[in-house]
């Protein structure tokens, strides 16, 4: 099968397309689990007759180093069940981390898994986990997918909490949108969990093991589109509550409890919204649920899909830039004296009575008083300009002033700080997972139009530390310098950036901020952050970390998010 690139993929899996249920060498099963996919057990997708065949076929003897067609080496089995084997694997001719399911060429379902394979590859949806290849080779017969190491199973993600209204809306939306798709083209997943919806770092979900993992099980199923939509369903009631939505714990959540059936989750757990309460239970109505409005079930991903479009769209909760409202001039500038002030653009009445204004003053002591105003008024005219040209001339002539001038006679002016040469850099990411590591040289090139640029987040401006603690760069002053200053230029604006500076031990991306010295902090929406250094503080390594980055729309590079780019950094002593 011909081979589809994937150089535009940015995320990858933990694992294949099971979550780690064994370690090498050791059989595993996972019960029940997995042959349902809703919890419905008179609907339930079932095993075909060859199951206990499948169960007495033997795995390929498939160990570490292992090569498949002279270019996948496998490197680690993360699951053995049930006669097939899957791996976590190098393509050597591309140079990129891939999965692979193995079985043997004999097994009963070796031919549905090379057909479901190709079905899936020819979906070529990225929404889902590509299928790269899929091949018989003598005894053997391997599928070859993505493997997305920067992303995070829903399963991982719940284990910290339920989701964010906005991340709710967000997830069942573009699986239900992916599933409807699939079906469109005849394909199924019937083994949709926690465990197959992948979140990425830019907020975005990909399913894996569409079509492959129930033919991997020998999974059939009667009504495959009510089956995949009560599955939805499900992962929205999980992703709401924390809870799996049947009795029987499954994927690290907790099952409901016994006997009180399937109740909505805005009553299990507080300040869960509303609508997104009810389309859980339209989803997984044909359970026995109830929609509270009375809404009719979503039976099919493509129902559940228009359902969800027809919903008061979710905001994130924090807005990153909000625009300041439009410029009002004063009555007087827009020449109507005595009139109220207009309001955005239109004119209100007003609500007091416009005071008129006094008769002039009369007869000789009217006069005489008109004068004495008069030239207190001069007076005061004059006292001021001078008093303002005073204060103009210290600000002149004060050191501290950048934009004083120094005039003659008066002090010195308090010199610059001495620019410190940065003689190597690096992108700094000690969580293994890097931006974009060939930009950093581009943050000293003494070039503002080249910089360095992050990924694109969906929660910000402040990163999420179950997701993203930051993401910095780390630079080689060439030897142990005083620091006084630091200039961090920055491509993106508004909402705020933080940046925190750390005297590091080495050029390492890896070594962690609990070995360093906090140097310094600034916060701003401007494009340049300036951290200034209670003291000098000697280093030779230096690391730029940013913990919090604007918002930004897409771009010739990027996509809308929270993202932040680094055009120019300096050091001063």
């Amino acid at each position: 099968m011909a081979e589809r690139s994937t150089a535009a993929v940015d995320v990858a899996d933990t694992s294949g397309e099971e979550p780690l249920t064994a370690k090498a060498g050791q059989a595993t099963d996972d019960g029940a689990e997995a042959e349902k996919v809703s919890g419905r057990e008179q609907d339930a997708p079932r095993t075909g007759e060859k199951g206990a065949d499948a169960a007495d076929s033997q795995p390929p003897e498939l160990h570490s180093g292992h090569k498949l067609a002279r270019r996948y080496r496998l490197e680690e089995c993360v699951t053995r069940l049930d006669g097939f084997s899957s791996w976590r694997a190098v393509d050597e001719k591309l140079r990129r981390a891939v999965g692979v399911h193995v079985l043997p060429a004999d097994h009963p379902r070796a031919r549905p898994v090379l057909s479901a394979a190709r079905s899936s590859a020819l979906l070529g949806d990225p929404r889902f986990v590509q299928v790269l290849d899929a091949v018989e080779d003598n005894d053997l017969v391997y599928v070859v997918h993505e493997w997305l190491p920067d992303a995070v199973e829903l399963a991982t993600v719940l284990a910290n909490g339920p989701l964010e209204p906005h991340d709710a809306y967000q997830l069942v939306s573009q699986v239900s949108q992916a599933m409807a798709a699939a079906h469109r083209e005849g394909l199924s997943h019937l083994r949709l969990t926690p465990g197959s919806v992948l979140r990425t770092e830019a907020g975005q979900y990909r399913i894996r093991g569409l079509a492959v993992m129930a033919a991997l099980r020998g999974i059939t199923c009667e009504h495959p589109q009510r089956t995949d939509t009560e599955a939805i369903g499900a992962l929205l009631y999980a992703a709401l509550t924390q809870r799996w939505p049947y009795e029987n714990d499954a994927y690290g959540l907790t099952g409901l409890p016994k006997g009180v059936g399937l109740i909505a989750p805005d009553q299990v757990r507080a300040g869960v919204h509303r609508g997104l309460s009810e389309l859980a239970m339209r989803a997984l109505v044909n359970d026995g649920a109830t929609a509270s409005r009375q809404e009719p079930p979503c039976t099919t991903p493509e129902e559940l899909a228009k359902a969800v479009a027809a919903m008061p769209k979710i905001r994130p909760p924090e807005t990153a830039f909000t625009s300041p409202p439009p410029y009002q001039r004063t009555g007087y500038q827009q020449g109507s004296y005595g009139q109220p002030a207009a309001r955005n653009g239109q004119s209100v009445r007003a609500t007091q009575p416009v005071a008129t204004p006094p008769p002039p003053l009369q007869s000789r002591t009217g006069k005489a008083l008109k004068w004495s105003v008069s030239a207190l008024l001069i007076a005061a005219l004059g006292l001021g300009s001078w008093q303002l040209a005073d204060t103009l001339l210290k600000r002149e002539n004060d050191p501290d002033n950048p934009g004083s001038s120094q005039t003659a006679g008066g002090p010195a002016k308090k010199p610059d700080g001495k620019p410190i040469k940065i003689e190597d850099g690096a992108e700094y990411y000690p969580d293994g997972q890097p931006q974009h590591p060939d930009q950093a040289r581009a943050t000293y090139d003494g070039d503002p139009a080249t910089y360095w640029r992050s990924k694109s987040y969906r929660e910000g401006p402040d990163l999420n530390p179950a997701f993203k603690k930051g993401v910095g760069l780390v630079y080689d002053l060439g030897s142990t310098q005083p620091i006084s200053t630091a200039s961090i230029g920055l491509h993106y604006t508004g909402g705020h950036t933080t940046v925190t500076l750390y005297a590091a031990n080495s050029l390492s991306p890896s070594e962690p901020l609990s070995s360093m010295r906090e140097l310094g902090t600034a916060k701003t929406s401007g494009s340049t952050a300036k951290v200034t250094l209670k003291s000098p503080e000697k280093a030779r390594y230096v690391v730029v970390w940013i913990t919090a980055m604007p918002y930004s729309e897409a771009d010739d590079y990027s996509g809308a998010g929270y993202k932040q780019g680094v055009t120019e950094v300096s050091f001063t002593s």
